[in-house]
């Protein structure tokens, strides 16, 4: 059975590592990766393959930024002339990024069979291009991998449950890993002239970036958190800050980390303030409560006992959140077991 995996984003290698380290552990699986490049630096793309022991791509897109269009199509073209040469048996595809959605439409039309991991996850947020994506993807995907029961509800109300799978999510899988090989040797992802305490923050979602009026509200409630605040800051979210030139002075602007830094960053943080829907889960996971800078979620999971909560971009509910208590009820296992990986290889086997 010949796979082909698309990855473009850095949430994307990270699942792929898990389940590409599932597929080597069978036999007669031939994988092979194909990187959009739609993140593109070395923080962002390039140590991903080196720290989480995933295979070189065997195709590289270099589609790089540029409007959605510009890049979705440059994508489609480039993962085309892949398919025709390649010829795989499945397409995998990943979450809700314009890679994911130009590999969903470039297989389905060329009638080759797309599997999407991270299906059925809604925000129901049209403002939001993930959300775009996600939906496309989800409609035309022939089989589709929920990662939670909530996902799995809402592909049924969708009419799609006879194709959709419940095998966890793969992020679970991988944090209960990395977080192993952190606690053997942690010295070694550990960040150096960082506060003792600290808040941990990543912004990047457009409909934050892209308004002034949104960043400066978040900015306004980091500058009275009380509390140094680690950010790991996107490159191009680094360029909108200095052009707005009001980063309060308690902010600690860092380097994108690798997944591995970026855990252990979350397990020495008092709490993590974030619109990435990754970062939710993992805060999760690891036990930190997260407070989510968007009006929704697509992982309701973790909203339960203030382990996740949702203020916006309100500069009060910010500071709020940041200052209530630490959550005292235990977190709910709604994610699967942490075999994920393998049981998307499994049914993927079975299907061949």
């Amino acid at each position: 059975m010949k796979i082909l995996t698309i990855v473009g984003a850095r949430p994307q290698f990270i699942k792929a590592a898990t389940v590409s380290r599932a597929f080597r552990s069978r036999e007669n699986i031939k994988e092979i990766l194909l990187h959009t490049g739609q993140h593109y630096d070395q923080n962002m793309s390039a140590i991903f393959f080196t720290e989480l022991d995933i295979p070189l791509p065997d195709y590289n897109l270099g589609a790089g930024s540029g409007s959605h269009g510009r890049q979705t199509a440059l994508m489609l073209e480039g993962i085309e002339a892949v398919l025709l040469k390649e010829k795989p048996d499945w397409v995998l595809i990943y979450g809700d990024t314009n890679s994911t959605l130009a590999g969903a439409l470039a297989a389905v039309k060329l009638h080759i069979p797309v599997a999407h991991v991270e299906a059925g996850l809604r925000s129901f947020n049209r403002e939001m291009p993930e959300e775009i994506n996600r939906i496309v993807a989800d409609r035309i995907s022939d089989l589709l991998f929920a990662p939670t029961l909530t996902a799995v509800r809402q592909l049924e109300l969708e009419g799609l449950s006879d194709i959709t799978r419940f095998p966890g999510d793969v992020m679970y899988d991988s944090v209960l890993f990395y977080r192993g090989k952190i606690a053997r040797t942690p010295d070694s992802y550990k960040i150096d002239g960082l506060p003792e305490k600290y808040l941990l923050a990543t912004i990047h979602r457009a409909e934050n970036t892209d308004r002034p009026e949104r960043m400066n509200n978040i900015l306004e409630g980091f500058a009275n958190a009380g509390l140094p605040i680690v950010w790991p800051v996107h490159p191009r979210t680094k360029k909108i800050l200095g052009e707005q030139g009001n980063l309060p002075s308690n902010v600690l602007l860092i380097e994108p980390a690798g997944y591995l830094q970026m855990l252990k960053l979350v397990m020495d943080s008092s709490k993590v303030l974030t619109d990435s829907g990754g970062l939710q889960k993992e805060s999760y996971f690891l036990g930190k409560p997260c407070i989510t800078l968007r009006t929704e979620t697509e992982w309701v999971e973790t909203l339960h006992d203030n382990w996740n909560t949702i203020t916006g971009t309100d500069p009060a509910k910010i500071v709020k959140a940041i200052n209530d208590p630490l959550p005292q009820a235990p977190r709910k296992d709604e994610f699967g077991e942490g075999n994920a990986a393998s049981l998307i290889v499994d049914e993927l086997i079975s299907r061949s």
